[in-house]
């Protein structure tokens, strides 16, 4: 079925590849595999009641997809058959549900098509049934899209025989198995003759003997409605799958609604485009194997498929592409992930096998791990590369059922089992009601892990069950032993031995000739000393601040590496980053070198490989490797040189011999290709390796020859973080950068020489050229985890090949020849022009050599980093700086002219200097308006804002300083991530927008109380995907009170939002915030990408009032110089995506936009407004209106002028003041207010939008007049659709109805809201269930209004609630609040909570050991401030993450408890999972540690542990015996009366160095009462 949006593909920036979508899922079945009715409608009540977890597309009631997958209900078709007057066995029938064509004449063919494909494989069309629908169910939208949904009843010709006829060759379809691949190879057939006829909405949902699958654009909880079957008692099955789906835009069509064929799926497969690469790659070697064995015997077609049907394997892949496309690149994520494993399983791996070699646990780094299951998945790894990201995954094939979850265990899971066999498992708990007495088992599925039923044997299995299975299937350890071969780790410290060789690195470090091949490279001296010379020292890359304000690398003066027009891309919203050194475990930089064997075989060979513990190779290795015997890694070196003397034709010549030299090496059995540039010199230049290593690997591609070869790239050009990633990226396995390791051993040589009096005099030089190097690749490995890690990818081998990249401006050719599939929507640069720079370089440094005689000339310094005068254009340069500062120290409006002239000058710096106005047209239409009729500066102010500045990053003088200013204005302030002191909330001093971060560091309930803005930071634009960190030499007395943490010690953001995994977890943090701030807008800011329009429109679905495009430039805080210089792109391509993207979904009207990064003057806010803002926000130059000059010390806590910095002595030099910053914006006004003169408007809302009012102008630059930026200019809107905000608010989110009825039921009572305290608790009792979400925070909110930040005494309201709580239970609780919850609750229970009690317990009639079963979800705690939480039952993974104040007792865990702690305590009674207490630097953890285990289960990389002392005990004892009273805990009994001989199995958990932890008052009270 077509996808709507492709027919849009073509207008503007809108790419319908960066569509996404999240979801809630789950199943339902009977062990017993008796079928019935109440299964189906058990799935179809679960899928209603997680409507909120889907989305709703504008018209208000289509939905992003909702369906079933069930068993075939054989008693219904029998019944259907017999009024289709046929007669046929219902046990042997295959049931296709089809979505035709609404067209009659095509609807025609497409049967016809269909029909002809079931005769080819000797399958009988029984007859057609029309599904009986009813439309009025459907949307506006959802209704104009729906197709013709049909079923084609199914059976095999001959029954009696079992014999199926495949063209004209008789095969025997004998089992439910072979039957299976009969329909599918049937249906693949089918796919591809409609495709080739050009039929569109066609596509076939299901066609099995075993399962059917309803679903469409619907909300779930019409799905009964819409189907009719599905209300129909015959309609039985002992298994039901169920899918709501959340799209992130409203182009979703009716084959993408899910279940899919065997999957339904609630995530994100991030490495989705690496994943897709590899299976075209692996196709293209099916058909080519194929076509070989064909021109050899031209019968071999027939008996291919005789034995695919009958074996699968090998056979089945083969003839799979012979069909047509394995994958559908036209569908999601979810259905690619879908095809490999239907094509796994028929191929004749069971599903649960299957899965879990697509989505593998971290086994990587695992210690405690069984060596059967680490050996399982390592020879998987070497098959198959990860389906990575967040990922829950229900599967089903009709007899096996199952959830398995991503190897970080990104998605909710939980399960519970009956004591009749009842199974129910999905992503929320609650969804069906069961009576409590009948449950056995509560549970969650955690990271890497998978429970399944199997209805053959009546099993229901966890975890240990099934991986074990799987294990023991193979003698994998031993094939593994004997097979693979393994390269010594490039980064592992050398220690030299006596007489050794000198290695090739350290005699080309000596070398005469070093200086010359740098300077061929494109090498420059500001390289070596601002980034080589720190990752030689420091072993990891280098940082800098205030962003990159130099021109693209299009646009530069100086001619850049190719590297440099590539953009990383990075996870926001839809999928999370992943925090590379805090969660390691996960990540992974493995790799093997070989050729790879089909999946759909398995044999010891597959596992003869050449194991690489990262992609990083030393000399030595590349001439082990060269060395080698085995004709498994038989090797060839491939010379990417081109002669000199050809001139720049020469180059594209010879990256056409290239690629023949490569494909001829294949042919003759090569397997490791080494593209190589050694031996540059006067005659020779090099082939850049990103073009080398592009054309060869997508050539292979082509040929279907690329999965028998490993490329690695031994290259003098890489020599940053960036590089490698590039490399790595687009498809290489290794990579030697051998100059740059000759070039750190020189550098560090050249160190000690000038370490005069040093302690390093004395080491041999060999000594340090070797540490050097150590360090240098270190860092080199750090960085790419860094970098894949923004993206959420843990393992190397699924970033390989992703290419998860941007190109800014490189020509057409250069992309689909070199880098097909990458995003480029500028154009640019040709190969002739790339050669043009390489012969450049390469006359710089040869021009001048004597004969025999090297020259190592001086390297140029172009300023790249930080300005030099003569240097790369910074546009932020003094110049720039002082004329800023003039203007608004003056307010004198002719030097702010002066100073926006001089801006507009400067040579192409960013896009919208290729821009120009639209002025007066032909008539007169666009004649200009007298000034005095435009919109005054007063009005225009108001859609200002100053972008987002901690107060900690920033100095508390600059800080409140920007707020009295844009408070005065009437204008926005930002508040940033680091809160705000409570003094300010009530003045001028206050923040208008209060920002949410990744840390909710300040995050109280009062905090969010004093915004009239909330907003969302998913990513910063200086480091998109990663997190931030304040030095502790930042963090005072002042900034740790604010942000609840510790003086003095490091402040870390994480990467992700430990709430937000998926664009439905983002909605439910807008919800979280409306519900305590009804009447604040909720913002949320982007970073430019390609794709960020889809995200933005899932956004604001999602109920934002306001989305910020941020571009790359900016940052105040310490940021990677790779991330500040590579990552992110200029916010107009991400404005102009999101508007258009937005105007196509009729999703325009409902938000704001707002633009910043790199905002200036006047000019910039009309071109932004144009593209489509309705507002605009200013950091840097806010700042250097207050005084800033650009030092670029912020993150050393140096700022000279008393901005960035917390050093008493340097802020006492700040001298800014309001009106300085009030000038700046007047001014901005003002000039604003002239061009719209200009325009012939006479408002900033006339314009939005209005791309037409735009026109591209040459420049006169050579390279910078080849963009084309046209596409930033189209026009998508069509039928009167909105092109600009149109209604105030968004509409989606309201108030939650239970919510609503708790505060009226307080606001009734006459004690609450008096003058005088609350002296008798006021008591309620509510009934909650799944959809109450975020319930308490609407009350929380008031409280804060009427009693301010300290709320109420302790137990002044009691709210008692019975069934099983919705997300965020308990978010953001204030004093006073006590919650009493008897049931379960979901994921996020106390979220920013700030005081209050929540109680969370079983009910009395439970069956089950409460510390073995779960009772509250995932992220529990996250960010809270204060209050206590008791919770009889165990919790999800990263309880209590960043928690900074409040005390908890839990009777278990799942991974990465206590992560980011900074304050309270929390103590466990039970197992925890891995990662305890990572990145924990304050508070305290108490845990019983019953099995022994949990010293392995502990990062001790900041805390210690320790045995309990007299105070320990105190406080562990008064915590049991308070947890007992309230929740009657059966564990906190037991340890109480057991205390003397279980107490010393408890551990104590805190951080390293911290003396002395401040209690909690909660638990000082606790302990006083136990003393009494």
């Amino acid at each position: 079925m077509t996808n709507a949006a492709e027919t849009l593909a073509g207008r503007g920036l809108y790419d319908p590849r960066f569509e996404h979508d999240a979801c809630g899922i789950g199943f339902v079945a009977k062990l017993s595999g008796a079928p019935s009715h109440e299964i189906l409608s058990m799935a179809l009540t679960a899928v209603g009641n997680m409507a909120h977890r889907g989305g709703v597309g504008a018209d208000g009631k289509s939905g992003d997809g909702a369906g079933v997958l069930t068993q075939i209900p054989r008693a219904f078709f029998a019944r259907e058959l017999a009024r289709l007057g046929v007669a046929h066995p219902v046990e042997d029938l295959a049931v296709a549900m089809v979505f035709l064509p609404s067209d009659r004449d095509a609807s025609t063919t497409a049967r016809q098509l269909f029909e002809q494909g079931l005769a080819q494989f000797g399958l009988t069309l029984l007859g057609w049934r029309a599904v009986p629908v009813n439309i009025e169910a459907l949307g506006e939208r959802a209704r104009s899209a729906c197709p013709t949904i049909e079923q084609a009843l199914i059976g095999r010709r001959g029954i009696a025989v079992n014999a199926t006829s495949v063209d004209g060759a008789d095969v025997y379809a004998r089992t439910t198995e072979e039957y299976e691949r009969v329909l599918y190879l049937a249906r693949k057939a089918i796919e591809t003759s409609v495709q080739n006829h050009g039929l569109t909405d066609f596509s076939i949902p299901s066609m099995s003997s075993r399962t059917v699958v309803y679903k469409g654009l619907l909300v779930a909880p019409l799905l009964p409605e819409f189907y009719l079957d599905l209300r129909d008692p015959l309609f039985e099955t002992a298994i039901a799958v169920f899918h709501q789906r959340y799209s992130t835009n409203t182009f979703p069509t009716w084959d993408m609604a899910q279940p899919f064929r065997m999957l339904s799926h609630n995530g994100e497969i991030n490495t989705v485009d690496g994943n897709a690469t590899w299976l075209r790659a692996r196709e293209a070697e099916w058909r080519y194997a194929a076509e070989q064995r064909q021109s050899l015997d031209p019968q071999s077609s027939t008996s291919l498929l005789h034995t695919a049907i009958v074996e699968g394997g090998a056979a089945l892949a083969e003839a799979v592409v012979q069909q047509g496309s394995l994958l559908n690149m036209r569908g999601s994520d979810s259905s690619k992930l879908d095809n490999v494993l239907e094509l796994i399983v028929h191929g004749g791996r069971d599903i649960r096998h299957a899965l879990t070699m697509l989505v593998p646990e971290a086994w990587e780094r695992v210690p405690d791990m069984a060596p059967e299951w680490r050996a399982f998945y390592q020879f998987h790894a070497g098959l198959m590369e990860p389906w990575d990201g967040p990922a829950a995954l229900v599967f089903c094939d009709g007899e096996v059922a199952g959830l398995a979850l991503d190897r970080n265990g990104l998605r909710p899971a939980r399960f519970l089992l009956t004591d009749d066999g009842l199974v129910i498992c999905g992503s929320e708990v609650g969804a069906v009601e069961i009576d409590e007495a009948r449950i056995v088992r509560k549970g969650k599925v955690g990271p890497g892990q998978m429970i399944a039923v199997d209805l053959r044997t009546g099993r229901f299995e966890e975890n240990s069950d099934i991986k074990s299975a799987l294990a023991a299937k193979q003698p994998y350890a031993s094939w593994l032993a004997s097979e693979m071969q393994v390269l010594s780790p490039a980064s592992a410290p050398h220690i030299v031995e006596p007489n050794e060789p000198e290695s090739t690195s350290s005699r080309e470090a000596k070398s005469a000739l070093l200086g010359e091949l740098q300077r061929a490279f494109g090498y420059t001296a500001e390289e070596l000393a601002v980034v080589l010379r720190p990752m030689l020292r420091d072993g990891q890359e280098p940082v800098g601040s205030m962003g990159d304000d130099t021109p693209l690398a299009i646009f530069a003066e100086r001619s850049r590496p190719l590297f440099g027009y590539f953009k990383q891309r990075f996870a926001e919203v839809t999928n999370p980053p992943i925090d590379p050194l805090r969660e390691e475990l996960v990540m992974s930089l493995s790799f093997s070198l070989g050729r790879r064997g089909n999946l759909l075989e398995e044999s010891p060979r597959h596992a003869h490989l050449l194991r690489l513990a990262s992609p990083v190779l030393t000399d030595e290795h590349i001439l082990t490797i060269r060395s080698l015997q085995d004709p498994a890694f038989a090797s060839t070196t491939l010379r990417a040189l081109f002669p000199v003397a050809d001139g720049p034709d020469g180059m594209l010549a010879a990256l056409d011999r290239l690629c023949q030299q490569a494909e001829q090496a294949v042919a003759e059995d090569k397997v490791i290709l080494i593209i190589s540039d050694r031996g540059v010199n006067e005659y020779l230049a090099p082939i850049p390796s990103l073009l080398a290593l592009g054309a060869v690997h997508h050539h292979l591609i082509r040929l279907g020859r690329r999965t028998s070869v490993s490329l690695v790239v031994e290259s003098g050009e890489p020599r940053e973080v960036h590089h490698l990633a590039c490399l790595v990226g687009m498809g290489a396995e290794a990579v030697n950068p051998y100059l740059a390791l000759a070039s750190v051993r020189a550098l560090a040589v050249e160190r000690e020489r000038t370490a005069k009096g040093s302690a390093e005099e004395s080491r041999p030089p060999a000594e340090l050229a070797d540490e050097a190097e150590h360090q240098y690749i270190h860092a080199l490995e750090k960085g790419l985890l860094k970098i894949m890690s923004k993206m959420g990818i843990a393992t190397v081998d699924s970033y390989c090949g992703a290419q998860i990249f941007e190109v800014l401006g490189l020509a057409d050719e250069v992309v689909e020849r070199c880098f097909t599939g990458v995003p480029s929507r500028l154009g640019g640069i040709s190969f002739n022009e790339l050669a043009v720079d390489v012969l450049e370089h390469h006359e710089e440094a040869f021009s001048n050599r004597l004969p025999l005689v090297a020259n190592r000339s001086s390297l140029p310094h172009p300023g790249f980093y930080k300005f030099k005068k003569d240097g790369e254009y910074h546009s932020f340069s003094p110049a720039v700086v002082h004329a800023l500062q003039k203007a608004a120290k003056g307010g004198d409006y002719a030097a702010y002219r002066a100073y926006s002239d001089l801006v507009h000058s400067r040579p192409p710096t960013d896009l919208r200097d290729l821009l120009d106005f639209v002025l007066d047209g032909e008539g007169g239409q666009f004649a200009p308006v007298p000034i005095d009729e435009v919109e005054p500066v007063e009005s225009i102010v108001q859609r200002f804002s100053t972008a987002a500045m901690s107060l900690g990053a920033t100095s508390a003088e600059s800080h409140e300083g920007l707020s009295i200013a844009m408070n005065r204005l009437g204008a926005l302030s930002n508040s940033g991530e680091g809160g705000e002191d409570p003094e300010r909330y009530g003045d001028e001093r206050n923040s208008t927008i209060k920002q949410v971060a990744s840390a909710r560091f300040g995050v109280t309930p009062a905090y969010l109380i004093s915004g009239k803005e909330l907003q969302i930071k998913m990513a910063q634009g200086s480091k998109p995907g990663e997190g931030g960190q304040l030095p502790g030499s930042k963090v005072t007395e002042e900034i740790a009170r604010i942000r609840h943490t510790m003086p003095g010690v490091q402040l870390i953001s994480p990467p992700p939002h430990h709430d937000i995994y998926s664009i439905e977890d983002l909605a439910q943090l807008i919800y979280d915030l409306k519900q305590i701030n009804p009447t604040a807008a909720v913002s949320v800011k982007l970073v430019a990408e390609a794709g960020v329009g889809t995200v933005a429109a899932g956004v604001a679905k999602g109920g934002a009032d306001v989305i910020l495009i941020s571009g790359h430039s900016g940052g105040t805080g310490a940021s990677p110089l790779s991330s500040i210089k590579n990552a992110g792109v200029n916010w107009e391509l991400g404005l102009a995506e999101t508007q258009q993207t937005l105007v196509l979904n009729d999703l325009r009207g409902r938000v704001r936009l707002r633009a910043d990064g790199g905002l200036k003057t006047g000019r910039d806010v009309v071109m932004a407004a144009l593209l489509g803002a309705d507002e605009f926000s200013f950091g840097t130059a806010a700042l250097v209106a207050q005084g800033c000059v650009m030092a670029r010390t912020c993150h050393s806590n140096n700022c000279p002028v008393g901005i960035a910095t917390q050093r008493p002595e340097l802020r006492a030099k700040f001298d800014g003041t309001p009106e300085q910053v009030m000038h700046f914006f007047l001014h901005i006004a003002q000039e604003v207010r002239e061009i719209l003169a200009s325009l012939g408007v006479r408002s900033i809302a006339e314009i939005v939008g209005h791309t037409e009012r735009l026109r591209q102008v040459r420049r006169g630059y050579a390279e910078a007049d080849r963009v084309n930026v046209s596409a930033l200019l189209a026009r998508v809107d069509t039928n009167g659709a909105p092109i600009s905000n149109t209604q105030p608010w968004n509409g989606r989110m309201t108030v939650g109805e239970l919510n609503k009825r708790i505060l009226d039921d307080l606001l009734a009572h006459p004690a609450f809201g008096a003058s005088q305290p609350i002296e008798t608790p006021i008591v309620h009792h509510y009934t909650i269930s799944n959809v109450d979400r975020t319930v308490s925070a609407t009350l929380s909110g008031e409280i804060v209004r009427r009693y301010g930040n300290a709320g109420l005494p302790e137990g002044s309201i009691q709210l008692n609630f019975t069934g099983s709580a919705g997300q965020s239970f308990g978010a953001f609780l204030s004093a006073g609040l006590q919650l009493r919850l008897e049931g379960q609750a979901n994921d996020y229970v106390g979220k920013g909570m700030g005081g209050g009690e929540i109680v969370v317990r079983p009910p009395s009639v439970a069956r089950y050991a409460t510390h073995e079963n779960t009772i509250i979800g995932n992220t529990v705690l996250y960010g809270a401030t204060g209050g206590v939480l008791y919770a009889a039952g165990r919790a999800g993974e990263r309880f209590a993450v960043r928690n900074s104040g409040a005390v908890a007792v839990v009777e278990g865990v799942g991974d990465h408890g206590c992560e980011y702690m900074t304050g309270g305590v929390v103590l466990v009674l039970g197992a925890t999972g891995r990662n305890f207490a990572a990145g924990m630097t304050g508070g305290l953890a108490y845990v019983f540690d019953e099995q022994g285990d949990f010293a392995a289960r502990c990062n001790t990389d900041m805390v210690e542990m320790g045995r309990l002392d007299e105070a320990d005990e105190a406080n562990v004892r008064a915590l049991l015996i308070r947890h007992h009273e309230l929740t009657g805990s059966p564990r906190a009994a037991d340890l109480l009366a057991r205390w003397e001989t279980v107490r010393g199995s408890f551990w104590r958990v805190m951080p390293k160095g911290l003396e002395q932890v401040r209690l909690p008052q909660v638990l000082v009270k606790a302990r006083e009462l136990v003393a009494r």
